[in-house]
C-alpha cells in the first residue's frame, strides 16, 4: 500500500514537472533529463514509468481529461433512474472534456509539440473515449429505451460522434459558440438522436377525449378522432331547421 502510494506520488511530480516545462521551455525544452531533474527523480525512473515523452503527454492528457472531476460527473449521469435525465448529463461531461482537452492542446501546440505528435494523441484520446462510453449505451439498452431502430453497436456510434471533438470544435472554437450553447444543443440533439420518447397511446372508443401522448390533434398524430357522443350530436343538431314531407291530398 505504501510503495503503491509512493509510486502514484512519483508519477504526479513527473506530469507536473512536465507541464511546468512546456509554459516555460516548450516542447524542445522538455527532455526526460529536464524533467527527472525538476521531477527529482532519474531519467530511469521516467523510462521505466512513462517509456517515453509521448507516454508522459498521454498522461498529462489523461490527468487534464479523465480525472476525478470527470469520474464524479460519470458517476452522477449513470446513477440518474430517467433514462433520459441521464443521457442529458452526458452533455456536460462531454464539454467538459473538450474545454479541458482543448486548452491543453493549446498549450501543447504553443510549445512547439510536432503536428503528427499531436494527431496520435488525439486519436489515443477518442479511442479512450469510444470505450468508456460504453456504460452509458448499455444502461439505455437495458432500460429499454434506445430508439426502436437503433441495434448497440450503432447508437455507439451515433453517441460518439454527437459528442466527438470534431463537433465540438466547428460549433464552439469556428463558429464562436460559447461552451454553454453547445451543452445545450448537445443534450437535445442526443435525446431526439438516441432515445425512444414514444408512450403508449390509450382510445376510449365512445368517449370525446383521447389521451395520446400530448402530440397534438388526433389527425396531426395519426390516430383517429373519436366519435361524438349521441348526446352531443343532438345538441349539434338542435337548431337546424326541420324539413316535414307533405302528405299527398
Amino acid at each position: 500500500m505504501v510503495r503503491a502510494r509512493q509510486a502514484g506520488d512519483t508519477r504526479q511530480r513527473i506530469v507536473e514537472a512536465t507541464l511546468r516545462l512546456l509554459q516555460s521551455q516548450g516542447y524542445a525544452g522538455m527532455t526526460v533529463e529536464a524533467i527527472a531533474q525538476r521531477a527529482e527523480v532519474s531519467a530511469q525512473s521516467v523510462y521505466a514509468i512513462f517509456k517515453s515523452k509521448t507516454g508522459i503527454l498521454t498522461a498529462l492528457l489523461d490527468q487534464t481529461t479523465f480525472g476525478p472531476d470527470y469520474e464524479d460527473a460519470v458517476l452522477r449521469a449513470l446513477s440518474a433512474r430517467d433514462p433520459e435525465t441521464r443521457l442529458r448529463l452526458a452533455a456536460p461531461i462531454a464539454r467538459q472534456i473538450h474545454d479541458a482537452q482543448s486548452a491543453t492542446f493549446d498549450l501543447l501546440r504553443g510549445a512547439g509539440v510536432v503536428a503528427p505528435e499531436l494527431a496520435r494523441l488525439e486519436r489515443q484520446r477518442e479511442g479512450l473515449r469510444y470505450e468508456r462510453q460504453e456504460r452509458m449505451i448499455t444502461s439505455l439498452r437495458d432500460a429499454g429505451r434506445l430508439g426502436p431502430e437503433l441495434d448497440h453497436a450503432t447508437a455507439r456510434d451515433i453517441f460518439w460522434k454527437l459528442t466527438g471533438g470534431d463537433v465540438y470544435r466547428m460549433l464552439v472554437r469556428e463558429r464562436g459558440w460559447s461552451s454553454q450553447k453547445y451543452q445545450d444543443w448537445l443534450a437535445d440533439t442526443l435525446v431526439h438522436s438516441l432515445l425512444s420518447l414514444g408512450r403508449p397511446i390509450r382510445l376510449e372508443i365512445g368517449q370525446s377525449q383521447c389521451d395520446a401522448s400530448r402530440l397534438g390533434s388526433g389527425g396531426d398524430a395519426g390516430i383517429p378522432t373519436p366519435r361524438r357522443s349521441t348526446a352531443s350530436s343532438a345538441r349539434s343538431s338542435a337548431g337546424r331547421p326541420r324539413l316535414r314531407a307533405e302528405r299527398p291530398r
